[in-house]
């Protein structure tokens, strides 16, 4: 609800496309959860300021990260597969760890913060 992200996309909200598939097929909906946010500067801003949260990729930890696709994990995709796979300068992917999620939410919300 935070008012700098524009779109969450996770397969446990109701609103997900893929939402009915996965309370079929799952018992639960999974760590990863990816969200855009209103400018490029935003994103870029927010990956200076986390305290609790890495700015990595990684599979299998149970820290939680951080990875800004565009940068990482999708550098070498072609713009034009980026571009139809909505993958852009404005979109973050969060593996949430075992941390305290209250300590997660106030890492993320000091992080959005705006100046």
């Amino acid at each position: 609800t935070h008012p700098a992200v524009t779109d969450v996309y996770y397969p446990g909200l109701p609103e997900h496309p893929g939402y009915a598939l996965n309370q079929q097929q799952a018992s639960g909906s999974g760590a990863m959860i990816s969200f855009r946010v209103c400018s490029a500067q935003l994103a870029q801003q927010l990956l200076g300021r986390l305290q609790l949260i890495y700015f990595a990729e990684s599979l299998g930890g149970v820290e939680s990260l951080l990875t800004y696709p565009i940068e990482q994990t999708h550098q070498a995709t072609p713009p034009e597969l980026r571009a139809r796979v909505g993958v852009d300068d404005r979109l973050l992917r969060l593996s949430v760890g075992i941390e305290d999620a209250d300590d997660l939410i106030a890492d993320l919300e000091q992080a959005l913060r705006d100046e």
